[in-house]
């Protein structure tokens, strides 16, 4: 099976629907419901085994929801916008929930902040809202090395054997996730200026 695209029907185009309540979109939005959990759990309980395994749970939601959107034929206009909001949104939550409890470093949270924040600007300047852009291969592999990484360092925390293979491995992935992720960056950067001088283009010629 594949793990990117999977579900998806090569014979027929793809086609986002007007729908809101759809099986995707709940998974979605249940995904970014459990970060106030992981929160709680490694800030005031300090339960990192629990914190994994919701950790795990949301990173399973991110790939089952795009599978059952392809292969039910439940991808949406909305989904499309929400699914990688709530990726990134979950991932930083998740970053600055490691930053406070002295897992990781403040440089990582500015890593996977600062190309974020440059794409906000670009697309407030360009649009006033969200670009809606497809979603790139790196853009997608990004996340999901991000998804494992993270989990896998907050393992690296429990005094269980192998840790320090844990430790390794994570930051295996969350480098590779960065690298990935200011690549992608960079490219949704350039993706953004060409659309918005386009559709000035458009308005110009319209005008």
């Amino acid at each position: 099976m594949r793990l990117i695209g999977a579900g998806s029907h090569p014979d027929r185009p793809q086609v986002d629907h007007d729908l809101i309540f759809t099986v995707p979109n709940i998974l979605t939005v249940l995904r970014f419901m459990g970060v106030p959990l992981f929160v709680w759990l490694v800030l005031s309980e300090q339960e990192y085994g629990f914190a994994v395994l919701v950790l795990v749970i949301m990173g399973s939601t991110d790939w089952v929801d795009g599978y059952v959107a392809r292969r039910f034929n439940q991808t949406s206009k909305l989904g499309r916008i929400l699914d990688p909001l709530a990726d990134r949104a979950a991932l930083l939550a998740v970053a600055f929930t490691l930053v406070i409890a002295g897992v990781v470093q403040w440089w990582y949270l500015a890593a996977l902040l600062v190309p974020d924040a440059i794409l906000a600007i670009a697309s407030l300047v360009y649009f006033r809202s969200h670009p809606d852009l497809p979603v790139s291969i790196i853009g997608k592999i990004r996340t999901a090395l991000l998804l494992v990484g993270t989990p896998l360092l907050v393992l690296s925390k429990l005094p269980i054997p192998f840790t320090g293979v844990y430790f390794v491995a994570a930051w295996t992935f969350l480098g590779l996730g960065l690298v990935g992720h200011w690549i992608a960056a960079y490219n949704y950067y350039w993706a953004i200026l060409r659309k918005g001088k386009e559709l000035k283009t458009d308005d110009g010629g319209h005008g």
